[in-house]
């Protein structure tokens, strides 16, 4: 019963730091963060919707290389962040647990990093799902 209790506990602190984003809510705040601009927002909110599902608790894998991808932009542990057992580049320089909270500074940073390299190519849910008009993810946001 104390296990439970535990288990119960340590699930509601992490609930209460995680955070489900509606569409423009997540578009607004990109363009405040600096992340992108009016003209590629709607490609964001797109990729984000199809790797995550607007929400920043997520933690996708493990990945064919045994990897992990972390937060709303699920950005992968062998390259762009770390944790004690995967720590091959950190090319974003930041611990992957800090993308699993609800402040997404610096996930958007991150994600910035991983774009400024590779362009919208780097998610598969861009790729898959985003190419094309993306303006219906935006549709309605006054953006």
């Amino acid at each position: 019963m104390l296990k439970l209790a535990v288990v119960l506990v340590l699930g509601l602190v992490c609930a209460a730091h995680a955070k489900t984003f509606g569409r423009c809510e997540l578009a607004r705040k990109l363009i405040e963060l600096g992340l992108t601009s009016r003209n590629e927002v709607s490609d964001w909110v797109c990729l984000v919707e199809h790797e995550s599902s607007y929400r920043t608790h997520v933690k996708g894998g493990p990945n064919w290389n045994g990897s992990y991808d972390w937060g709303l932009f699920q950005i992968n542990d062998y390259y762009w962040c770390h944790v004690s057992t995967n720590a091959a580049h950190n090319d974003c320089g930041i611990n992957c647990s800090n993308l699993l909270d609800n402040n997404i500074e610096d996930d958007a940073r991150c994600a910035k990093i991983i774009y400024n390299r590779h362009g919208f190519n780097a998610w598969y849910g861009w790729i898959n799902n985003c190419q094309g008009d993306t303006s219906s993810y935006i549709s309605g946001c006054g953006i």
